[in-house]
């Protein structure tokens, strides 16, 4: 009867872990998608930009406000998913020399410190957005965007990294990744 406990238990703990690391992923991927329509977005609001400009000889008032905001909160929101596809730079060749128990244990203090430092930054970055709310900052300029707005773009992308960061530190103790995804038995 004990053991039938255990291993219903051990099993309910393997489908949540799981789930918690499909459902971060499938929000990393999610927030991809975000980056490249972000992208997308000031891509052609520049093109507007320069239309209204030099064809019309137009001012512009919110363009460029825009597409400063729409880049950093494309690359805040972008973050989880280059963490998930492994994109960021990296210089693998320190892992190929070692061992894999010592793989391991880099993947671990690598991906600790990664997390550390994104939780500062995000606790940071609420304070901040916390502040443009209660405040009422707004920009500087005609548009007098509510700063918010741009701002939180900051914490919900440093703590979806951040979640990201633990669904990758869980899949590897779980042994359903690799370290710096390299096989075990690959060697220079």
């Amino acid at each position: 009867m004990e053991q039938r406990a255990d291993a219903s238990a051990l099993r309910q703990g393997t489908e949540s872990l799981e789930f918690f690391i499909t459902t971060v992923r499938r929000l990393s991927i999610i927030c991809g998608v975000i980056s490249a329509c972000g992208l997308a977005a000031a891509v052609l609001v520049v093109c507007q930009m320069v239309v209204m400009r030099y064809l019309l000889n137009a001012s512009t008032v919110w363009q460029t406000e825009f597409v400063v905001y729409t880049l950093v909160g494309a690359t805040f929101v972008g973050c989880p998913y280059v963490l998930l596809r492994r994109g960021h730079v990296n210089v693998d060749i320190l892992p190929l020399y070692l061992s894999q128990a010592a793989r391991v244990a880099l993947a671990y203090l690598a991906s600790g410190l990664g997390l550390l430092f994104c939780l500062v930054l995000t606790y940071a970055s609420w304070e901040l957005l916390r502040d443009a709310w209660s405040g009422g900052w707004r920009t500087d300029t005609v548009w007098e965007l509510p700063l918010w707005i741009p701002y939180m773009t900051m914490p919900l992308g440093l703590g979806l990294l951040s979640l990201q960061y633990v669904a990758d530190i869980l899949s590897l103790a779980s042994g359903r990744s690799q370290p710096f995804g390299l096989d075990p038995e690959t060697r220079p």
